[in-house]
């Protein structure tokens, strides 16, 4: 199993925080995992502890074969940025994990038509994309890299480009184990 990731941050990547900060942390995640799900606010509390010391991005792993709104989630996801811009991506992205475990059906393409529109999007747009399965070339190639990086589920997270494979569900551990990635010599 690879443990770099194969697939360096680009101008593509759904990024949140300085491109110089000293710890970049990639995200290769599902919209209806649950574990994805829990990791969402810890990754909140650690932008929130880090500030502009984090760089975080999100890149779509959808488990098709176990999730089945996964994919059409990550296209209202996608359909919401380029529509409106990173911000309004992000703002989706949060709707998105915040009300996954609201119902079985949270992630249908009416609640998710419904969460476009509380973050303006034009609702008409979003569900031409989700009826027409747009991005799902750039969401694929988004997967394609995670394979080659050795992924096999959600979430899985690189720091600096290496996997983390410790316990990213403990704040404290995970904030931790950044910081020694960032500053390896003095941690």
């Amino acid at each position: 199993m690879s443990d770099a990731l194969r697939i360096p941050v680009s101008p593509q990547d759904h990024v949140q925080g300085p491109v110089d900060a000293p710890i970049t942390l990639v995200e290769y995640g599902d919209f209806q995992c649950p574990y994805c799900y829990r990791a969402h606010p810890v990754i909140q509390e650690l932008q929130q502890r880090l500030g502009d010391r984090l760089r975080f991005v999100f890149r779509n792993f959808p488990l098709t074969e176990i999730h089945s709104h996964a994919l059409h989630a990550a296209v209202a996801a996608e359909s919401v940025g380029a529509q409106l811009g990173s911000d309004a991506y992000w703002r989706m992205h949060d709707m998105i994990y915040e009300h996954q475990q609201d119902s079985p059906t949270a992630l249908s393409d009416h609640h998710l038509a419904d969460y476009a529109a509380a973050v303006g999007a034009d609702t008409t747009r979003v569900t031409r994309d989700l009826e027409d399965d747009a991005f799902v070339d750039r969401i694929q190639a988004d997967f394609s890299g995670g394979v080659r990086s050795g992924v096999n589920g959600t979430p899985t997270f690189y720091i600096n480009g290496t996997r983390y494979d410790g316990d990213w569900t403990d704040v404290e551990t995970f904030a931790h184990d950044l910081a020694h990635h960032a500053h390896p010599a003095t941690a």
